[in-house]
């Protein structure tokens, strides 16, 4: 049984007050770093462009990174546009697809994908995420393109030099006037770490969620400067990009399905273990509850509770946006293994 936490609960607009945690230390960032300049695929063939849903529009072809909705889109703007009533008025996604699938009805609820024999029983006998108040590296992604308005996505905070990178799902878009909005409190008058900017997202235009695309279903995003000129990971504290070091790991991951799906509207956390997908080079895990907009939630190994961060090993994403479609679609999750394009990516992406 998890062990309750404790969780700061305040009301100040933008807590500029720092996470009580226990800082990253430069020789761990280094060892990150080093392993990264390690890695032997070059950045000439890991093309970036905006994080888009490959069923709404095309990726750019171009080998820059996506330039930000607006020159002038702030961090100050994000919070002036992202009020408590926009938020609470802006309609919940019409489709989390090709993302997390939503609660099953019962008229969709015979509708299977493929996945291995036993998994469906074998996830309904297991374990069911408990919602909680959340952590700071942790929150949602608003946007306002297509029916991208409520909070669609999951997105967490992960150390870099400049201390303004998160990550999430390639398939998530964060569009325009997107905000990150870390440690969600759903109908807080203002937000504990208040709403940050978008800027610039990093991800491959191969990327997808079926063959070969799924395997790079995961994107990061620079993050615009608080008011006070903070950066987002001095204010939140970030988890340590990590490689996946294999296939079976006890994780704790953590996301923010949406109120289409989730009528409380809060986080949602569970500790399991990690094993193959069948027939793929990705992840699975099982436990209840990941309904959509938990796409893009960190798996996160070593989990410190009184840091509250952890290394982050993948996210929900991948085959099918992250998991299998049917009655068992909360309960059964994907994700992309880390190796040298994730690293790649996040060497280019921490450049900025």
């Amino acid at each position: 049984m998890e062990r309750d936490t404790t969780e700061r609960d305040t009301t100040k607009r933008r807590a500029t007050t720092r996470v009580d945690r226990a800082r990253p230390t430069r020789k761990r960032w280094i060892k990150a770093a080093t392993a990264v300049a390690g890695v032997t695929v070059c950045l000439a063939t890991a093309t970036v462009g905006h994080a888009v849903n490959d069923a709404r529009r095309a990726a750019p072809s171009t080998g820059s990174p996506s330039p930000a909705p607006d020159d002038t889109w702030t961090s100050r703007d994000a919070a002036a546009y992202w009020t408590a009533d926009r938020m609470a008025a802006a309609a919940p996604a019409g489709s989390d697809t090709p993302a997390r699938p939503a609660a099953p009805t019962p008229s969709t609820a015979t509708t299977r994908s493929a996945v291995p024999k036993g998994t469906a029983a074998a996830a309904r006998a297991g374990r069911t995420a408990r919602h909680f108040n959340g952590i700071p590296s942790v929150g949602v992604l608003f946007s306002v393109d297509g029916d991208a308005k409520a909070h669609h996505c999951t997105a967490s905070v992960v150390h870099s030099p400049h201390g303004n990178l998160i990550l999430t799902a390639g398939h998530c878009n964060p569009g325009t006037r997107a905000a990150f909005v870390p440690q969600y409190r759903s109908g807080a008058a203002t937000q504990p770490y208040g709403v940050w900017a978008i800027e610039r997202s990093f991800a491959y235009p191969g990327r997808g969620t079926t063959g070969a695309g799924a395997d790079l279903d995961f994107a990061f995003a620079t993050v615009a400067p608080g008011e006070d000129g903070d950066t987002i990971e001095d204010v939140t504290g970030g988890n340590t990009l990590s490689p996946t070091p294999g296939y079976t790991n006890d994780v704790t991951v953590i996301g923010y399905p949406n109120v289409r799906n989730d009528p409380e509207d809060r986080a949602v956390r569970c500790a399991t273990r990690t094993s193959r997908l069948t027939g793929t080079r990705e992840l699975r895990m099982e436990c209840g509850g990941f309904y959509g907009g938990t796409s893009g939630s960190p798996w996160l190994s070593d989990f410190d509770e009184e840091s509250r961060t952890g290394r982050v090993i993948g996210l929900i994403g991948g085959l099918n946006g992250g998991g299998p479609k049917g009655p068992d679609a909360d309960r059964i999750s994907y994700s992309p293994y880390f190796g040298s394009k994730v690293l790649n990516l996040y060497a280019r992406a921490a450049q900025k």
